[in-house]
């Protein structure tokens, strides 16, 4: 069928027929059905003869958006008669509010699968392209993945893989074969382009888009659209690395700060905030302020920080009430401050009149070129400053993890777990109301942060979604992020006319786009802290073949499981390394993988093991299990009454100073071989008391000792994703990790 020109918009809110709705999908590449459209059974028995029999008849208007709910569709018409009292059927069912009426005569397209296409305008992430599984039962099974627009055609290609039902696409299905990829891409770019190109379309629903002979067919169609709607500005250009460095600098790197509201009371923010500073031995001035210039924690105070000397302090952290901000605010900046975390709250979290004053701090930080964090926000930590402007504990070790969030809560426990694993972190903020100062901000600034090596966010909600898609942009090309994201099930389906409308919901939307691009997207706080964590110090691999090494059978069984249900290749072993085995272990062994040595390791069989798994250019990843089992029976000797005596403090000894060893030769290996090695024990978790040197050796060596093997293998799975995001790039993933662990 030839394209012709479109009619003018139609009027706000409305729809294209489905006729109207393909001419205008054909001009962007998209593939449709051979069809006519006629006013009489007569021109449709004359269009059938045409297009050859069987064919399909449907009623189409404008106005008709659902027409298999309301029956106006009949399939599979053989012969003229069919045609015809098919024809006289669908006129009959016509409604005054259809609008102009015909009835389209389409060509029967024959194929086993069915697809979905379409392409909605998220109020806040703007338009997004949708791909999944179609037909009769698209929203039952809501199997679709977004990306949103501009898309390319490498993104394209990559959207299929995404699908719980991939392997539905990659493979031919009863005979038929499978959907060419290239075909398939170019619908997605061209709703991409069609996104760009009409801003007054709302949403096209391609449902469905049948595979014939490996080509995406649209058999159905329906465009919405919203005149008046204009492409979003242009963003302001992106700040170099240096001026972001200079624009955060007096809020992570001040090199004074000024605690407003300190109190004597230990129950207050301001007596809190001013102790953590000196507690944890922040290396800068510390000045504090209260109206009766009262001394805290045994240090004199001002009573104005017009009193501050000026130049010295760059960062204010915000303690007194509301109605004191502003004037505080301006007198602070008189003095040279550049950076102000804003803890005080009532402002938009308490209703209007708290959203009236936190705009008015907003724009006098503007004018003053002051970097503005908060309002009611919980603190910010910078570990190489040694500084923990925050009103509650814990101050975490120093390393290469940076944390922003939209809960101050959620950088707590954050934090609670960087000081549990010893993985230390580089920067770490809540973001409060967000005023001025947003997520995309610090993403900005965390991938311009030397010290800084892989991103962790708690994200609930986005404002200024090109903003936000900008940051994403920039940041996961250089470094890894994780996301926890909040309110999935709060913000619900969004109702809409077509199935794109119905099947696009918030949690989904973001979703999407955080995969498109490549940030790693986490269940829990736990999981996302140990991807982050595993990112911190392990090495990237460079593909998704695994080995596990354990020294008893059911731990490696379980996490081959696991292995095949993450999507990682558990590779037969090669025969030079089974016979290179044999030279180490009796014949009991498994010869397979996962490699068991069935109890038959001797002192040194462990470590050479790992070196011959990671030296071997066919692996790219161990799992280590079984670490930690003999110091596990050391304890039962150590501490029971025949200790010290029978021999048992030597073998105690000997016990411990074995698992220590492990531990030191899985990351010396892992890190001369750029191979990630992850070894895993419940032992990290249920033998505190004792302190298993196994599992407190990895963590003084700086690395995790995950509590199971499916803990290990996630996080595996999210080091190879990210991987293959770098790779995808252009540029290869790299042989090392994003960065290495610092000294506390």
């Amino acid at each position: 069928m030839t394209a012709t020109p479109l009619e003018p918009p139609a009027p706000s809110g409305a729809t294209l027929s489905e006729h109207d709705s393909k001419r205008l999908l054909a001009e962007f590449g998209i593939e449709i059905a051979r069809e006519e459209l006629v006013a009489t059974p007569e021109e449709a028995v004359a269009a059938a003869r045409q297009l050859g029999f069987p064919v399909a008849l449907k009623l189409c208007g404008a106005a008709i958006a659902h027409k298999t709910e309301r029956d106006l569709v009949r399939l599979g018409l053989a012969d003229a008669v069919a045609v015809r009292a098919a024809a006289l059927e669908l006129l009959a069912r016509r409604r005054p509010g259809d609008g102009d009426t015909g009835l389209l005569v389409c060509e029967m397209v024959r194929g086993r699968l069915e697809l979905i296409a379409g392409l909605v305008r998220d109020p806040v992430l703007g338009p997004c392209v949708m791909l999944g599984v179609g037909g009769v039962l698209a929203e039952a099974l809501a199997d679709v993945v977004f990306a949103a627009a501009p898309l390319s055609q490498s993104e394209a290609l990559r959207l299929p893989a995404r699908l719980r039902a991939a392997a539905l696409l990659a493979k031919p299905l009863r005979g038929e074969p499978a959907p060419d990829p290239e075909r398939l891409a170019q619908v997605l770019v061209g709703l991409s382009r069609l996104a760009e190109a009409r801003p007054d379309v709302a949403s096209v629903d391609l449902n469905p888009l049948i595979v014939r002979g490996g080509a995406p067919i649209a058999v159905d169609a329906l465009v919405a659209l919203e005149p008046g709607s204009a492409p979003r500005p242009a963003l302001p250009a992106r700040p170099r690395d240096s001026e972001l460095r200079e624009r955060f600098r007096p809020l992570f790197e001040p090199r004074g700060v000024v605690v407003a509201g300190a109190s004597s009371h230990p129950g207050k923010f301001g007596f809190v905030a001013l102790h953590n500073l000196l507690r944890f031995g922040y290396r800068g001035e510390v000045f504090a302020t209260n109206r009766e210039a009262q001394p805290v924690l045994g240090r004199p105070t001002l009573r104005d920080v017009a009193e501050v000397p000026e130049g010295r302090a760059d960062l204010l952290f915000v303690c007194t009430p509301r109605d004191a901000n502003l004037d505080l605010l301006q007198r602070a900046a008189a003095r040279g401050v550049r950076a102000a975390f804003v803890a005080s709250g009532g402002y938009s979290e308490s209703g209007p009149d708290g959203a009236k004053a936190e705009r008015e701090l907003a724009e006098a930080a503007r004018r003053l070129g002051v970097l503005l964090v908060g309002p009611n926000g919980q603190g910010v930590v910078s570990t190489p400053a040694s500084m923990c402007a925050q009103i509650v504990a814990p101050f975490p070790p120093r390393g290469r993890i940076a944390i922003a969030s939209q809960s101050g809560n959620l950088v707590t426990s954050f934090l609670h777990h960087s000081v549990e694993t010893r993985i230390g972190v580089s920067r770490a903020v809540s973001c409060g109301n967000s005023a001025a100062t947003t997520i995309a901000d610090f993403l900005d600034y965390f991938a311009a942060d030397p010290e800084t090596a892989v991103g962790l966010v708690y994200l609930e909600g986005i404002r200024d979604g090109a903003r936000f898609l900008s940051a994403l942009e920039h940041f996961t090309p250089r470094k890894p992020l994780v996301v926890v994201k909040g309110g999935a099930r709060a913000e619900g389906m969004r109702a809409a006319a077509s199935h794109t409308g119905s099947l696009a919901s918030d949690d989904r939307i973001v979703d999407g786009i955080l995969r498109q691009h490549g940030a790693l997207r986490a269940a829990t706080v736990e999981e996302a802290y140990e991807w982050a964590a595993s990112f911190a110090t392990q090495p990237l691999p460079r593909g998704r073949r695994t080995v596990v090494f354990t020294t008893v059978g059911g731990w490696g069984v379980l996490a081959a499981d696991a292995c095949a249900a993450a999507g990682l290749e558990l590779i037969p072993l090669p025969e030079e390394l089974m016979r290179e085995i044999d030279a180490l272990v009796p014949a009991r062994w498994s010869r397979n993988n996962p490699i068991d040595l069935a109890g038959g390791e001797t002192r040194d069989t462990i470590p050479q093991v790992l070196e011959l798994l990671c030296a071997h250019p066919e692996i790219d990843a161990v799992i280590h299990l079984g670490l930690g089992i003999q110091s596990d029976s050391a304890n039962a000797l150590k501490t029971g009454p025949f200790y010290p005596d029978h021999g048992l403090e030597r073998i105690v000894a000997f016990h411990e100073r074995q698992d220590q060893r492990y531990a030191e030769a899985g990351r010396e290996i892992s890190e001369r071989t750029g191979k990630p090695v992850l070894a895993a024990s419940e032992l990290a978790v249920t033998d505190r008391d004792y302190g298993n040197p196994a599992a407190q050796g990895l963590k003084r060596l700086g690395r995790l000792c995950y509590p199971s093997a499916h803990r290990a293998v996630g996080a595996l799975r999210a080091l190879v994703t990210y991987a293959e995001f770098r790779a995808s790039l252009g540029g290869g993933a790299p042989a090392r990790s994003p960065g290495a662990p610092l000294p506390d």
